[in-house]
């Protein structure tokens, strides 16, 4: 079978909609295993888009591959708390088995085997993806049976199925996560209520957005609902981001997997609260397995009428809701990046404003909502805006997900009404020995022990939901090290501060580590980090530097212990690598070495 007949079952299921471009390459890259550059033109003139802007938009995702990456592709997540667990010599251990080199494809093109950023499953950890399925609690043991599965080119489906098992690994529930209400009934309840009511009940619940910036929710859908184009009637959405991207955060993926009705009910309750007739649910790329569920989920309710046309009986209520799945970018997590991204482009961040509540997919007014936020918003359905404004404290109401992993005895998410201490959630999973806690992600606050009474709120410790402990017997310059190249690595490049000064930053910190490091360094992060924080397109790039300078000020001995003073040693020295070339020419005389001329043989200069 050709490219074109492969090729032409995938355009036409997107409709050959250049909006569709993301989802046609990863589609068209499960047929033909990489994109090759015949099939970037093919698609190019499908979906009538210039070939040049089809390969920039596969280029810009870590999950799209332009060369071959074998019949195996095994990921394995660079988390900092994989890192604790052991991943980096499991990582070693399965590439000395396949005798192959980490980030390079097998001679046989079988298999590679690299690293990404993180996966979703710190909690259960080390964990990694084949061929996008996760694999979680990766031993010794099991690495050598993966090799083995390898070179005997079995298929995934007939691999040991609890190699696949990913646990919800709930260890604390409250108002969110007790909710056993049937499919519909928040959406129901809303509908009773009213469009009005129901933007009320949500201004009296005072909901903030729990992405992390914690913008009031009520504001953002009355201002889209208020919103219009060009003085014209505007075609309104409502988009979930669920790209769940933020190192040691993964309470989205319990929801998605087991309260999946809870979300698609505030979603729709969103719809019909704005007037929007459609949804779109950003699925991050690492959570790709969860798709089928999903989509069986979504056929479900409109078996059930509780999407589509005339939803719950309603002739002039109409609402549906269509997956999108992203192919790794971390950036993606920032709304209109992911506005970009839906629409077919590269996730890089728009200026705002506008801000997407007047003018964000397609230029429309759009409401983007964290998965959290959306579960809450049917719970305020389902029991009212004054019962949810009663938990938690008054500048955050309600309860928060946290997603606990590191050095603690019971990993896992873990529901608090706002307002609960850092201490309180510490004694509670098993974390007797810590001497900090990252909370919020790689771009969020590192907390020493004194810090421990201070509480999870907006107004005091804010957080999408990381929670990342170290014990006492952790380097921290190897945790913030570990998160300056991460931030390197998800840059999208758009901008030069970002796109430079990451991987300044992480030149900074490698010298350090190796030992050439010298006050010089620390000075350079602190220039660097005013640089980007002023001049950095995005929040990425502005808060790159967060756990550097958390650690440096609260655990400096780390990076001290590391710095050369009076015996200091260059990085790198000119002299000695110059050494080979000036004996192979003959001009290895030491005078040289000072201003002389260096002597030829003969005697001659």
């Amino acid at each position: 079978m050709g490219l074109a007949a492969l090729l032409q079952p995938v355009v036409d299921r997107h409709r050959r909609d250049p909006r569709q471009l993301l989802q046609i390459l990863r589609a068209a890259q499960e047929v033909l295993g990489y994109l090759p550059a015949v099939a970037l033109t093919a698609i190019a003139d499908a979906v009538d888009l210039p070939r040049a802007r089809v390969e920039g938009v596969a280029g810009f995702y870590s999950f799209l591959h332009l060369t071959p990456v074998g019949r195996y592709r095994v990921l394995f997540s660079d988390n900092i708390t994989d890192r604790m667990l052991g991943s980096g010599e499991l990582l070693d251990r399965l590439c000395n088995k396949l005798w192959i080199e980490r980030g390079k494809v097998s001679e046989d093109g079988l298999v590679s085997v690299d690293t990404t950023s993180c996966t979703g499953m710190g909690d259960q950890g080390p964990a990694l993806l084949v061929n996008g399925r996760p694999m979680t609690r990766m031993s010794a043991e099991r690495i050598d049976w993966i090799s083995e599965l390898i070179r005997g080119q079995a298929a995934l489906d007939d691999w040991p199925r609890e190699f696949f098992v990913v646990d919800d690994n709930i260890q604390r529930r409250d108002a969110l996560l007790t909710t056993r209400w049937p499919a519909g009934e928040a959406l129901r309840t809303a509908l009773a209520r009213g469009r009005s009511a129901m933007l009320a009940e949500m201004q009296r619940a005072n909901l903030r957005g729990r992405g992390g910036a914690g913008f009031t929710t009520h504001i953002k859908w009355e201002s889209a609902r208020r919103a219009t184009t060009r003085g014209e009637r505007a075609t309104r959405y409502v988009v979930c981001n669920a790209d769940e991207g933020e190192p040691g955060t993964f309470k989205d993926r319990v929801l998605l997997a087991s309260y999946a009705d809870l979300v698609f009910d505030g979603m729709t309750i969103a719809g019909f609260t704005i007037g929007a007739e459609q949804g779109l649910l950003y699925l991050r790329g690492e959570y790709a397995w969860l798709l089928p569920a999903l989509d069986e989920n979504l056929v479900r309710r409109r078996r059930d009428g509780l999407l589509g046309g005339q939803i719950c009986g309603q002739a002039d209520l109409s609402f549906d809701i269509e997956i999108h799945v992203g192919a790794g970018a971390y950036v993606c997590g920032e709304e209109t990046a992911l506005l970009e991204s839906l629409e077919g482009k590269r996730g890089v961040p728009r200026i705002r404003p506008p801000f997407p509540v007047h003018a964000g997919y397609l230029g429309q007014p759009t409401v983007v909502n964290n998965v959290e936020t959306l579960c809450k918003a049917a719970l305020i359905a389902l029991r009212g805006g004054d019962w949810f404004a009663g938990l938690g404290t008054k500048q955050s109401t309600g309860t928060k997900l946290l997603s606990i992993s590191g050095d603690v005895e019971r990993p896992g998410v873990y529901e608090y009404p706002f307002g609960v201490s850092v201490s309180q959630v510490l004694s509670d999973c098993g974390a007797d020995n810590a001497q900090a806690v990252q909370v919020g992600g790689p771009s969020g606050a590192c907390l020493a022990m004194h810090e421990f009474m201070r509480r999870i709120a907006f107004e005091d410790v804010p957080t999408a939901g990381a929670f990342m402990v170290f014990g006492a017997q952790r380097d921290m310059f190897e945790v913030a090290r570990n998160f300056s190249h991460f931030f390197a690595h998800e840059s999208c490049g758009f901008c030069t501060p970002c796109r430079v000064g990451t991987s300044l930053v992480a030149n900074c910190m490698d010298k350090i580590a190796n030992g050439h490091g010298s006050q010089y360094e620390i000075n350079e992060i602190f220039r660097i980090h005013r640089l980007l924080h002023a001049a950095s397109h995005c929040g990425l790039g502005q808060s790159a530097c967060n756990p550097l300078l958390d650690t440096l000020t609260k655990f400096r001995p780390a990076y001290e212990r590391r710095l050369r003073s009076l015996d200091f040693e260059p990085a790198f020295d000119l002299d000695q690598a110059l050494a080979g070339a000036r004996q192979m020419t003959g001009r290895d005389d030491p005078a040289a070495h000072f201003g002389q001329p260096a002597r030829m043989p003969g005697g001659e200069r």
